[in-house]
């Protein structure tokens, strides 16, 4: 018995199946685009926390697709039994930035297309879409919205806090109103002029007003 005969699934058959120079093409190619998409998330990023592992994980994404649809594409029997496995991994981690799926898809979509062999699509593909992302995403049609929370003593004091905000800010918008006996509490949505915040004292310091807070709003904003 040769050793050649211990592997009756033709293991050594397919060693060849991918040649060396294909196999360093693509995965040096799925780096370089990888590593792109990469430093195009990064600049991008307007999340509330960078994570440094999800844009590693963008790289790895991007080799690992090629690295699988290289093996799939040299053995239609190998390509059955992939998808199989491919069918019972689930991914349990939470998406919280609706942006990061766009870049998850786009670097599985690159590793599928360098693997296939339509590098000018690959490469010219995600400069067309590193610059659509940096184009529109960086772009902002709006000032960013700040909440400010404001106790006043009563109506008057509030109303007249009210009137003095919307003459110092370019937009205020009410949200909420809480009424209690001997206080009243205001959130409203407004939007600064500048990036002056001295207003701040001013109303705090009004008659009546007992505090005014002024917060940051992160979340997700719908023009």
């Amino acid at each position: 018995m040769t050793f050649n005969d211990i592997f009756k699934s033709s293991f050594l058959e397919n060693i060849g199946s991918v040649s060396l120079v294909d196999m360093v093409l693509a995965l040096v190619l799925a780096f370089g685009l990888g590593l792109f998409i990469f430093l195009v998330y990064k600049k991008t990023f307007s999340g509330v926390m960078y994570s440094s592992s999800f844009a590693v994980t963008l790289v790895a994404l991007t080799m690992i697709t090629t690295l699988v649809i290289l093996a799939v594409t040299s053995n239609v029997v190998l390509s059955l039994g992939m998808v199989g496995a491919l069918s019972i991994v689930r991914f349990r981690t939470a998406i919280k930035e609706p942006l990061d799926i766009a870049f998850l898809f786009w670097a599985i979509a690159v590793g599928i297309v360098l693997a296939a062999g339509m590098i000018p699509l690959a490469v010219l593909g995600s400069v067309f879409i590193g610059v659509v992302l940096l184009v529109f995403v960086n772009q902002k049609p709006y000032r960013d919205p700040y909440i400010v929370v404001l106790s006043c003593d009563g109506h008057e004091s509030a109303q007249r806090s009210l009137d003095y905000l919307e003459a110092q800010v370019q937009r205020c918008v009410v949200k909420s109103k809480t009424a209690q006996r001997g206080s009243v509490e205001l959130n409203l949505e407004v939007r600064m002029k500048d990036a002056d915040t001295g207003f701040v004292d001013t109303l705090a310091g009004l008659e009546g007003v007992q505090s005014a807070v002024l917060v940051s709003y992160n979340g997700d904003y719908m023009g």
